[in-house]
């Protein structure tokens, strides 16, 4: 059996003014693949967490001092020359300028916006999948016309829509088929014209008919399927390791996991904690977002334990 090499990679975020900007950096001469674009980091040495990797890497390879990482992806590649195990973690704060209070290690630096298809090449094959995540809006509204009723929800979709959601799921169940017809494509048409992903939970015929983003799988439709749909867009809802696992066999895009707090419908029932979510979400190869109980001041506490952001069904609009 191939030995796995562990590598710590750093998916460096800065805020702009077109947006978030995350950092990739070109492999020097001399290396394998010289010239590839990549996420800085390096091989994790015998002793060394992850963390203690990323930050002696950023150190000696851009000369700053990480300050604020949190564990976002692990995917596993094989090149060949190597099988190699990729801890992507998200770095948000550091001390020191890039390339200033230590030479670069690279032959160049890019900062490119996560909306946009990057303008270097090539990059390393095994980024695709992280480039797309990172394309991922953090925080998902999952609209519940049954809650009040389709009007005030349309109110709460142009409440988010102010307020930085850009990440829709149409849930509404309970409608009638003609009235969830109905109020998806009313939501379509409100936000044709923004850089909203909209998503539609198990109905990839009304996928079709909107011309929606995406599908979203609940957990029973994610245990019948045997393959990925054909969208641009897919994930599911998830309770454990099991469907966690069948959800990045797959290959979706992203996976619900809760619930992680009570929720006003089943307050009841306690939840898996951040304990337990930040154990289930650990080490996954697709973005996990926490569901059940959350709200918008939980997005930081959320991402600490491993989440790519938070999914609402109240506290958003």
């Amino acid at each position: 059996m191939t030995d796995i090499v562990e590598v710590a990679a750093a998916v460096m975020l800065r805020d702009s003014a077109d947006g978030e900007q995350f950092l990739l950096a070109q492999r020097p001469e001399g290396k394998v693949y010289a010239g590839y674009w990549e996420f800085p980091g390096g091989k994790v040495e015998p002793g060394e967490s992850v963390r203690e990797a990323l930050v002696r890497e950023l150190q000696e390879e851009l000369g700053i001092t990480v300050t604020v990482a949190a564990p976002w992806l692990t995917r596993v590649f094989t090149y060949p020359h190597a099988t190699v195990r990729l801890n992507f973690w998200r770095v948000t704060e550091w001390t020191g300028e890039i390339g200033v209070t230590a030479p670069l290690e690279h032959s160049a630096i890019a900062w490119l916006s996560a909306q946009v298809a990057p303008k270097v090449a090539p990059i390393l094959p095994a980024n695709a999948p992280v480039l797309k995540a990172l394309a991922l809006p953090r925080m998902m509204a999952i609209t519940q016309s049954a809650e009040s009723n389709e009007d005030f929800e349309l109110k709460r979709v142009a409440n988010g829509l102010k307020q930085g959601i850009r990440l829709f799921q149409i849930r509404d169940k309970e409608l009638s088929p003609p009235e969830r017809a109905w109020f998806a494509q009313t939501v379509k048409e409100m936000l044709r014209h923004t850089d909203a992903i909209i998503v539609v939970n198990d109905d990839a015929a009304l996928v079709h008919a909107i011309h929606a983003h995406g599908l979203h799988l609940s957990s029973a439709a994610l245990r019948d399927c045997v393959e990925r749909p054909d969208f641009a867009w897919v994930g599911a809802s998830c309770h454990d390791a099991q469907e966690l696992a069948h959800a990045a066999q797959l290959g979706l895009d992203y996976a619900l996991l809760g619930p992680v707090l009570s929720t006003p419908t089943h307050p009841e029932h306690p939840g898996i904690g951040w304990a337990g979510f930040k154990k289930l979400a650990a080490g996954s190869p697709i973005p996990i977002f926490a569901l059940g109980g959350m709200r918008r001041e939980m997005l930081a506490i959320a991402i600490k334990n491993g989440a790519h952001g938070i999914a609402m069904m109240r506290d958003w609009g």
